[in-house]
């Protein structure tokens, strides 16, 4: 028996989740993000630190003004330069730290888009590259809140707050240095508030970072809930079963678990910078007081006080956004461990080293002594992402084996068909194929080669798949036609439609092939819907056909024409038929009968219902379904006179 290994987060204690700590490693991944930006980062900051530097400049000027300009003005109306100069270059210190603010967010606003748009695509490759299984057990309104909201989130972090961090690191050290030039006394009275700024900061930060993924959480868990809900097929089945007040209260109860944490979040960290800002208007006034009992002393100049009030100014709001870009950071960052989350996530279905792609396809299929049973670990190990997390693991279908020691051989052109009872194992064996997932022991060959040993991308490329309940996007028909070749000429999507029998129907719509098929093809008819996936796989043009229920959406007159078609665009493909309308089971080239798990029989249609078995009682069902109210009699001899 094999197991699958772990790695990641997988095999976390899921009540630990919620609890994630930054830690280097975090920050290592964040730089290499920025590594492409690494130009402009440096020059972000250099611009920061201009700015810091220019910032410097206004009170010493104004110093000067006072102490120096304005007493030489009046002392002689002649000696008008000085202020003058002081002023013009007081107006050149302001105009220059405008033209740098424009710098600053004009590299700000290319580093934060771009490390996105890097995030977000590395999200969305990594996320469209795992497994079926990932898609099956994920929550699709959590991970797009994922890719959307954290992601923006990290950007915030690495811009902004670094930014913050960055300027006012600078014009703190630069305030500091022209204070104690002016004056150390009033200097270090500035400084006795500063442990009330450091020592509280590591606490509120942590305090709000758990809120802070608090609200991401509930924020996400409310985005599934409303992914869920407002597509067509959720929408349909709360009318369909008249729950709306229940919906109703199940979404306010979510939605009102968001405007709590956001309520506790929002308090928590204004009272704490009210109390910040107190402290520091407390130590400006306290300065001005002291500085003004020096003036009076004649310790020190009306100028210097004037400074150094503005200084003051300058220094506790530097604190305060350093206390604040803590916060803020230590808040971010979430965003960036919940990103990380989601790209740590292991695909077990990757390409392996030296995969070679496959080419010359002539289409066999085997399966050699095939194992398979579905993947019990989560992949993701989040309770947000994915609800089975908690689940305990070893139960019903993820527990035991699906398919046991299957072999069978499928040879070029040949049409198979899958029959059994439902639950049986044959839409298991068919996802084996285009490697939707892995044996987990024995092998499925084609053309003799492993299909672990191929690239994914040259392996589906040879292989159509026509679904029970075939997807379309909300687009028109003609670009979910063009998605299987986006370079067929309109000739080729026609030959495909009139193949299919959908042309007529297309031809007949006001807007043609521009026409909208609705979310999920709703705007379509199952039928219709079930033959442009049909013209869609005729337009791919594959080697390996699957087809599972392909026909099941459509009436007789139309599956008539429809087998007519396939005949006739299947030839010379191998073709994998999971069917339980007679008409395919009887045409086809040979039977597999699947029964909890293993090929109990093989065989013609004429042989398997002459042998008696399973397949003999399963054939007679079908009779009896497609000829509702037809005797044993006839029945009997029905089976007696179809041949293959």
């Amino acid at each position: 028996m094999r197991t699958g290994g772990r790695g990641g987060l997988l095999g976390a204690d899921p009540s630990q989740l919620g609890d994630v700590r930054f830690d280097r490693k975090i920050l290592v991944r964040v730089l290499r993000f920025a590594r492409p930006y690494r130009t402009m980062l440096i020059g972000f900051v250099g611009v920061l630190a201009l700015q810091a530097l220019i910032g410097v400049v206004p009170p010493l000027l104004f110093r000067q003004i006072i102490d120096t300009a304005i007493p030489e003005a009046q002392s002689s109306s002649d000696n008008l330069g000085p202020l003058h100069w002081l002023g013009v270059l007081a107006v050149a210190a302001a105009i220059a730290s405008a033209a740098l603010a424009l710098a600053e967010r004009w590299l700000s606003s290319h580093i934060g888009e771009g490390v996105i748009y890097d995030l977000r695509v590395a999200v969305f490759d990594h996320v469209q590259e795992m497994p079926l299984a990932f898609f099956t057990r994920t929550q699709t309104g959590a991970l797009t809140s994922r890719l959307n909201n954290d992601v923006i989130g990290a950007q915030r972090a690495l811009t902004g707050t670094l930014g913050s961090i960055v300027s006012n690191v600078i014009t703190l050290g630069t305030v500091l240095a022209a204070m104690l030039v002016l004056e150390w006394r009033l200097t270090l009275l500035a400084l006795v508030a500063l442990p009330l700024f450091i020592f509280p900061a590591k606490r509120v930060g942590r305090r709000l970072q758990a809120i802070t993924r608090d609200q991401m959480n509930l924020n996400a868990s409310m985005s599934a809930v409303m992914t869920e809900r407002l597509n067509v097929a959720g929408a349909l089945l709360v009318k369909l079963f008249g729950r709306p007040e229940d919906e109703h209260a199940e979404f306010a109860g979510r939605a009102d678990k968001v405007r709590a944490t956001g309520i506790k979040a929002a308090l928590y960290g204004r009272t704490f910078f009210i109390a910040l800002g107190l402290v520091g208007a407390i130590a400006t006034a306290a300065v001005y007081w002291l500085g003004g009992l020096l003036v009076v002393d004649g310790s020190i100049s009306l100028g210097t006080l004037v400074a150094l009030a503005a200084y003051v100014t300058r220094l506790y709001g530097p604190l305060t956004s350093l206390t604040n870009a803590r916060v803020d950071f230590m808040s971010a960052i979430v965003s960036f461990e919940r990103v990380f989350e989601v790209l740590d996530a292991p695909n077990p279905i990757a390409d392996r080293p030296g995969a070679r792609d496959l080419t010359g396809v002539e289409g066999r299929i085997e399966f050699d002594e095939v194992w398979f049973r579905y993947p019990s670990e989560p992949l993701v190990a989040t309770l947000e992402l994915d609800p089975t997390v908690a689940a305990p693991s070893g139960n019903g279908r993820d527990g035991g084996y699906v398919l046991r020691g299957v072999n069978a051989a499928i040879e070029p052109g040949q049409l198979v068909a899958l029959v059994g009872p439902s639950g049986s194992g044959k839409t298991t064996l068919s996802n084996l194929v285009p490697r939707l997932y892995d044996v987990t022991e024995g092998a499925v060959r084609v053309d003799g080669v492993d299909v672990r040993d191929v690239t994914q991308a040259s392996l589906r490329r040879v292989i159509g798949v026509v679904s029970q309940d075939p997807h379309l996007f909300h687009d028109t028909i003609g670009n979910n036609l063009r998605y299987a070749r986006p370079s067929a000429t309109p000739a080729e999507v026609d030959d495909a439609c009139r193949a299919a029998q959908i042309y007529d129907m297309i031809e007949r719509l006001p807007d043609g092939y521009d026409t909208v098929v609705g979310e999920r093809g709703y705007r379509m008819s199952g039928g219709e819907k079930q033959r442009l996936a049909i013209a869609r796989m005729l337009l791919k043009d594959p080697t390996v056909v699957i087809l599972d229920e392909a026909t099941s959406h459509l009436d007789s007159e139309n599956e008539h024409l429809v087998q007519r078609a396939l005949a006739e665009g299947m030839a010379g493909r191998t073709s994998l038929v999971i069917a339980h309308r007679l008409s395919t089971i009887t045409e086809a080239d040979l039977i597999l009968v699947v029964d909890q798990g293993r090929i109990v029989e093989r065989g013609r249609h004429h042989d398997l219902v002459t042998a008696g078995g399973l397949y003999a009682e399963l054939y007679r069902t079908l009779i009896g379904d497609d000829l509702p109210g037809a005797s044993a009699e006839t029945l009997d001899t029905l089976d007696t006179l179809d041949t293959p």
